[in-house]
């Protein structure tokens, strides 16, 4: 009942905004009201069916631990993904225990911006059969709810133990892969007889480390850690990838005060720092001037040593002073003044102030120190508004202003969408790359994504045509040039271009240089130049506010043995693209996604959970090392020259056939067919 007050409501609001925008024959169109009084129907009758008739699993009867259970299994993460497991296990008399790192269950979902929400129709994204839409596109707060409620109705309530991070997974003594016991952390857990591994691919937020960013919150949290673990100064390619802090976990003591005062501590420490390497410098060069050279003259001997100067070894092996320094006999070049050359030696030398380069013609040290300065002062320039990361934008002030958008993948964007939904005058989107941008229609995308081979084929150009005649339309120019509609994730979305032939969202394809005071530099380029070309044109983007698009950390699965993943056989290239080649009892259920044409949260979650099932009931069904390496190699051989590889990319169509060839090239495995699609019982034998 309530699905169907939903879609009543969700009709109204339509009609009303289209009322608003002049739209008057379309919000009375009486095939609007025909479509959705259909979809009502078919809508909750479908859910119905599916909730009660047919695939849901029979939760526990009471809160104890079951009676007789045919084994245990570690689940960590209390996600999406993790709490389905969960629920299947249970419902299959399998004992389970959650291990989540944070206070709450929900996963990715749970951190991001209120009207983050679906981007395909809920019917596919049906990530356990006990899920209860009511909407067709539900947004983050129906999305966690869900997922709360099926974790109290499967009784995984005192089967979860938040704020525990999975530090370690190690086999049992006295067991061996495959199927492995396995022990988690300190081991007061007990033995487990699997673990389903359900980290996902969005962990912390990822921060770019753009030139000309100002101080935030990121950076503060990073020096806590880093002062926490020991582990000193990160470069740029490791803040990439390492896992951050989450703003909402902090540590007690940080308030705004002692950032205060620690920030202008490390700023005195670093220009005390600097004056004493400026005085060691100068007193380096001033050691230099006082050795005295001959000066030379034609009637001079050919060699200055018989006037005697210093032989190059002597000045070598016996410097002027301790902390002296040569000069290079072929200077390449002005350098800041405490570079040092992979010699040891100073690169430049000072005298009264200034640095001369030999060779160098009067006047042209000034054009150089002229640049340099200008240099300096770019390089000081910060960004005089906030800098946020996509997921930050529930609380931003945005109204009238002006957003900057780095990033323009589906986290880029919804942000666009959300700023202007949250007032904001105008969206910057800056696309590094082009996306494929896919209409938000649930009989295409699914004809899309039934494609079964998993990469570009000599067709797929129909699929690309269609999109680009029928969805991109005038803004064909938007659309990839090089990149084929099977080589990527494409972005669903219906109102993104609409925004653009508004004016309301302005589309640069450029590669972003640094933030500015005023806004960002891209160096823009047009659809056939490539990423980095030479002849870009540099433009600064103005905005108020400049918004990070740039997604989250993928999350390690570093607490396994490494042995579990070998060479050539580690995420994605595993077997069944979820299951540890030398160990079937390590599932990693959306953990080891790439790219794909689907859906996430799918019937394929349970179809995982319940091979598993399979492989811990059956020893017979399960499969050896050697097996599940030849799957992984038949497959990069049906799929050799696929872009991304070939597990990197597939189709939800690819994985139904993945499931159906697991059985039907093991007959033996035949008798658990029902029981792994569909959830329907198990053999009488077992």
């Amino acid at each position: 009942m309530s699905a169907a007050v939903e879609v009543v409501k969700g009709y109204v609001a339509t009609s009303v905004d289209l009322f608003k925008h002049g739209h008057v024959l379309t919000a009375l169109s009486p095939f609007r009201a025909f479509q959705a009084c259909i979809f009502l129907v078919s809508y909750v009758l479908i859910q119905r069916l599916i909730v009660h008739t047919f695939f849901k699993p029979r939760p526990p009867r009471k809160d104890g631990p079951l009676p007789k259970p045919h084994g245990r299994i570690a689940v960590v993460g209390a996600g999406l993904t993790g709490v389905s497991s969960a629920a299947h296990c249970i419902a299959h008399n399998f004992e389970v225990v959650i291990f989540e790192a944070k206070d709450s269950v929900g996963g990715i979902w749970a951190d991001v911006n209120s009207t983050s929400s679906l981007q395909l129709n809920s019917l596919i994204y049906r990530f356990h059969p006990a899920v209860l839409w009511k909407h067709t596109y539900p947004a983050r707060d129906e999305i966690v709810s869900e997922i709360t409620r099926i974790w109290k109705e499967y009784k995984l309530e005192k089967r979860t133990k938040f704020n525990t991070a999975v530090k370690s997974a190690r086999r049992a003594n006295g067991t061996s892969s495959p199927g492995a016991k396995w022990i988690i952390n300190d081991g007061t857990d007990g033995e487990f007889d699997a673990i389903i591994v359900t980290v996902g691919t969005c962990g912390k937020p990822k921060m770019a480390d753009f030139p000309g960013m100002p101080h935030t919150h990121w950076d503060d949290e990073k020096e806590e850690n880093q002062e926490k673990d020991g582990r000193g100064h990160r470069s740029t390619a490791q803040m990439s990838y390492q896992p951050r802090s989450n703003p909402t976990n902090r540590p007690k003591g940080s308030d705004s005060r002692e950032k205060a005062a620690e920030k202008q501590r490390k700023e005195e420490e670093a220009r005390r720092l600097k004056q004493q390497n400026d005085a060691a410098k100068r007193r380096a060069y001033r050691d230099m001037d006082e050795i005295e050279f001959p000066v030379l003259n034609p009637e001079a001997p050919a060699d200055p040593r018989g006037s005697g100067a210093p032989s190059f070894a002597e000045v070598a092996t016996h410097p002027p002073a301790e902390d002296s320094a040569a000069i290079n006999s072929e200077p390449e070049g002005t350098k800041d003044a405490d570079e040092v050359s992979e010699s040891g030696l100073w690169e430049d030398a000072e005298d009264d102030g200034t640095v001369k380069e030999q060779g160098s013609e009067p006047g042209d040290h000034d054009h150089q120190q002229q640049d340099k300065q200008q240099q300096d002062n770019e390089e000081e320039e910060k960004f005089r508004g906030e800098v946020l990361h996509s997921s930050e934008l529930d609380d931003a002030e945005l109204d009238g202003k002006t957003v900057v958008i780095i990033g323009s993948g589906a986290s880029g964007v919804e942000a666009a969408e959300t700023a202007l939904a949250q007032g904001a005058e105008k969206a910057v989107v800056i696309a590094r790359d082009d996306k494929w941008i896919i209409p938000r229609n649930t009989f295409i995308d699914t004809i899309i994504s039934s494609q079964p081979f998993g990469q570009e084929m000599p067709l797929s150009f129909v699929w690309e045509w269609f999109i680009r005649t029928f969805h991109y339309r005038d803004l064909k120019d938007l659309s990839p040039k090089n990149l084929g509609i099977y080589e990527g994730t494409p972005v669903v979305n219906n109102a993104f271009l609409e925004h653009i032939r508004a004016g309301k969202i302005k589309y640069v394809r450029g590669d972003t240089e640094r933030l500015v005071e005023n806004g960002v530099r891209v160096k823009t380029r047009t659809r056939d130049q490539p990423k980095g070309a030479e002849d870009a044109k540099p433009e600064t983007i103005e905005g108020d506010i400049v918004v990070l698009a740039t997604g989250f950390e993928r999350p390690t699965l570093d607490f396994l043995p490494e042995d579990v993943f070998p060479d050539g056989y580690s995420r994605p290239d595993l077997y069944l693209q979820n299951f540890a080649t030398e160990d079937w009892s390590v599932l990693c259920t959306n953990s080891s996604y790439m790219n794909a044409i689907g859906t996430v949260g799918h019937i394929h979650i349970g179809i995982y959970t319940r091979i598993l099932l399979l492989f811990l009931l059956d020893p017979s069904a399960r499969p050896d090392t050697r097996d599940m390496k030849l799957w992984v190699d038949v497959v990069r051989f049906v799929k050799r020259g696929a872009k991304g590889g070939a597990l990197g990319f597939f189709t939800y169509m690819e994985l139904v056939i993945w499931f159906l060839t697991f059985h039907v090239f093991r007959p033996d495995r035949l008798r658990w067919i029902f029981f792994t699609m569909q959830g329907w019982g198990v053999p009488v034998k077992y």
